[in-house]
């Protein structure tokens, strides 16, 4: 294998390895936000009012998340 290739295959790595770390952020944003919407709502009685509410956080969060982690490349 030659120098040239192995570069190439870490360049590749590193961006892949970004991009799941950038997808597993928004999923676990998105993901706690609806478990604890519904948890809440489940105990104060107000579905579907909370679960909306702590999905749209989750969807900020998420943004948010992304627009760091874009800011840090």
């Amino acid at each position: 294998m030659k120098k040239n290739d192995t570069n190439v295959t870490s360049n590749f790595a590193k961006a892949f390895a970004l991009l799941a770390q950038m997808g597993i952020t928004i999923a676990i944003c998105i993901g706690l936000s609806i478990l604890i919407g519904y948890y809440l709502d489940h105990f104060l009685g107000t579905s579907p009012w909370l679960l909306l509410l702590f999905i749209l956080f989750g969807i900020i969060a998420a943004f948010k998340s992304v627009f760091d982690f874009s800011k840090r490349l």
